[in-house]
């Protein structure tokens, strides 16, 4: 097999889900959009849902849809971005929740489906999605009349738990919501592990889900392996890759492997020798940058060379390649291409 092997272990999804809610007295939804972080939403929303999980949440009403398709009716699914033009028939079809963000969503949404299930998003200091504090005092009472099922807002430094913006956006969402009976929502992973006291009635982890910081006691979901196509004996002075931008300094064995960026392995990942792979447990670092479709390593301390080599599992995190990379682990996960050869433990 000359693509890649990217192996999903569903189970750990489910045990990361389970670990994630006995923290807490609220209720435990997940975040599933962007193709379930790149797993696969449909599997990995029947998995949580198996678990318990009844709370489901995506960016965008395309994605709500291809959720429902694998839940059938129950769950709730909301939709971050609200109702957008032309969601009408997605959303009543789907029955799909969209998070209200401005006059403008709640206008369309009365207008187009009157008594259909809403929720509220607030801007508690983000300044990215949701109804500032002027515009939600102004459309609160319309709003609370639609009876919604949930009313949330979003942490923007809960990985930094030290943060002073955390307790602001805490006391913001706080003083926005007082007083209101519909379930209130304002953390998602980083923001579960800040405490109780930013649980509310529901907590919408993602990342922490799929074996990703700040969650760090989270159970590995992901492993790819890469097969190896060729090894070639380098002498002192021959360059590998393009640009020659690495130079053996003296004799080495390299082994190239069939991934790249192409397949969601960032290009960063081969600068400066930062990225390795794995023969087992013995590391090998990345030589010369990672192309479209192969990466070069470094194998000269290995006494056989393997069918293949271990970019991500227990041995490297999504977030260690992360750091490799300059990028976070949510990058890499949804990053990951189509031509891997999938496959799921349950």
């Amino acid at each position: 097999m000359s693509t890649g092997r990217l192996n999903i272990d569903l189970g750990a999804i489910a045990e990361n889900w389970r670990a994630l809610d006995a923290m807490t007295q609220a209720e435990t939804g997940a975040v599933v959009k962007a193709d379930g972080y790149g797993m696969g939403a449909g599997r990995v929303a029947v998995t949580l849902a198996r678990a318990g999980c009844r709370r489901f949440f995506v960016a965008m009403a395309e994605e709500g849809a291809a959720v429902r398709e694998a839940l059938g009716p129950g769950p709730m699914i909301g939709v971050f971005g609200g109702h957008m033009a032309g969601d009408a028939a997605l959303i009543r079809d789907n029955q799909l929740t969209p998070m209200i963000n401005s006059v403008d969503q709640m206008l369309r949404h009365v207008e187009a489906l009157p008594g259909h299930p809403i929720g509220i998003q607030l801007d508690t200091g983000m300044n990215r999605l949701g109804m500032e504090p002027a515009e939600w005092a102004a459309l609160r009472d319309i709003a609370l009349a639609q009876t919604p099922q949930l009313i949330m807002s979003h942490l923007a430094c809960a990985d930094e738990p030290d943060h002073p913006m955390n307790l602001q956006q805490l006391h913001a969402f706080t003083q926005m919501t007082d007083g209101i009976q519909a379930p209130r929502s304002l953390s998602a992973t980083a923001g579960h592990l800040l405490g109780r006291d930013y649980h509310f009635d529901l907590t919408r982890p993602g990342i922490g889900l799929y074996g990703g910081l700040p969650y760090a006691q989270a159970r590995t979901v992901v492993t790819i392996d890469l097969p190896v196509i060729q090894v070639r004996e380098l002498a002192a002075g021959e360059a590998v890759g393009y640009a020659n931008s690495y130079v053996a300094p003296h004799p080495i064995r390299v082994a190239t492997v069939s991934g790249g960026y192409a397949d969601g392995l960032i290009r960063a990942i081969g600068e400066n020798g930062r990225g390795q792979l794995h023969a087992g447990q013995v590391p090998c670092p990345t030589v010369g940058r990672v192309s479209m479709d192969l990466i070069t390593v470094d194998v000269s301390h290995l006494a056989e060379i393997p069918d293949h080599l271990t970019i991500l599992g227990l041995n490297q995190s999504v977030d260690g390649l992360a750091d490799a990379a300059g990028s976070i682990g949510h990058e890499i996960l949804t990053s990951l291409g189509a031509r891997y050869h999938r496959s799921y433990r349950e």
